[in-house]
């Protein structure tokens, strides 16, 4: 377990180069996700800059207090919540200027465990945090906790890209609210390159984690509208790049002629790409997020398309919600009950600016 005093600036120089004057046919999730020559891409389709807004400045709200104290917590220690945590502390910052501090806890186990965030949220000291953010590691184990809490008198909200389920009591979401269409609109775009025809497998990520499992939900169901498509796998990685490359390696063996691979999570497409390059197989990969690594695989082709979410964003509104909370404000007029962020669909032509945007690379 750790906490996050200190982002590494991985993506340092982000919001110095975010206004490139590149422009790219990268796509908004739920346009028609489509990069061959049959298929030319939406006329409206939106620059690849716009798929992560570092462009971001608190609203008009007024606090009612000089100083807050938050605890967050988060599937598990990756690079993925390190963006989060870089809009976290931009808003941090801004709020400083205005006289207003924010402190807060940043932690995670490093393997995503619904039991750890449980032990952790049920040993939180009652009046030490105005606040007490979640990002669901399990919504069947992790909701009813939430409940427990909310009873016991915390304010609780959920971020990232889980939220916890329908019946939970939390007081508000910010993050990704269309995992399952994201999961969908990648395996059309995959579905749509292998002619609709092929042995495909899934890599879901955590189990029982809103997000992965309904991603491949949105896969399978996708999948299951073509007569000449056929899910031969469905995996569970646990969100760790070398679980996945292992799990892609067995799929390979047992499968030769697989077409396809349904990535859920950032780590997956890493792994299963190392895994489809090492055995010079031509599998078509689709997955989620910026990795580094991911992004140069899909620069060099090996993987078809990413889709991209917005952490920055994600990390900026939630500190801005979570202040809103604590003052006792409800989702209404100043903020929703699910703060939406985007995903944007990317593809080789585009990889190149996103590694320059986010990384600094220059290809």
């Amino acid at each position: 377990m750790r906490k996050i005093n200190k982002i590494s600036m991985v993506l340092a120089t982000a919001a110095a180069t975010f206004f490139l004057s590149s422009c790219s046919a990268s796509e908004a999730v739920g346009d028609v996700a489509a990069s061959d020559e049959n298929y030319p891409r939406s006329k409206t389709a939106e620059a690849v800059s716009a798929a992560v807004d570092f462009e971001h400045e608190l609203d008009r709200y007024t606090p009612k207090k000089d100083h807050y104290n938050f605890y967050f917590t988060y599937k598990t220690v990756h690079p993925w919540w390190d963006a989060v945590a870089l809009g976290m502390e931009d808003a941090q910052r801004q709020f400083l200027d205005k006289g207003v501090t924010i402190t807060y806890e940043y932690m995670a186990p490093d393997e995503a465990s619904a039991e750890d965030q449980t032990l952790r949220l049920r040993t939180l000291p009652k009046n030490d945090y105005d606040v007490i953010g979640v990002d669901v590691a399990d919504e069947k184990i992790i909701s009813p906790v939430l409940n427990e809490m909310v009873d016991s008198g915390f304010k609780v909200m959920t971020f990232s890209s889980s939220d916890a389920d329908e019946d939970c009591r939390r007081i508000a979401y910010v993050g990704n609210t269309h995992n399952y269409q994201d999961g969908a609109d990648l395996t059309e775009a995959l579905c749509r390159k292998l002619d609709y025809k092929g042995k495909v497998a899934i890599l879901v990520g955590s189990k029982g984690a809103p997000c992965h499992e309904d991603r491949a939900r949105g896969a399978a169901d996708t999948i299951a509208k073509y007569e000449g498509m056929e899910i031969v796998a469905r995996e569970y990685d646990m969100d760790s790049v070398d679980r996945a490359y292992e799990l892609t390696m067995q799929i390979l063996k047992d499968n030769p002629d697989l077409s396809g691979i349904v990535c859920c999570n950032m780590s997956n497409p890493v792994g299963a790409a190392r895994a489809v390059k090492q055995q010079g197989n031509d599998t078509v990969i689709v997955g989620m997020d910026h990795d580094e690594e991911a992004l140069q695989y899909l620069n060099d082709g090996v993987i078809y398309c990413l889709g991209v979410q917005d952490c920055y964003s994600i990390g900026f509104d939630t500190i801005q919600v979570a202040v809103m909370i604590a003052d006792g404000n409800l989702p209404g007029t100043l903020f929703s009950e699910k703060t939406d962020e985007i995903t944007t669909v990317i593809y080789q032509e585009d990889a190149a600016t996103m590694l320059e945007i986010l990384y600094g690379d220059v290809l």
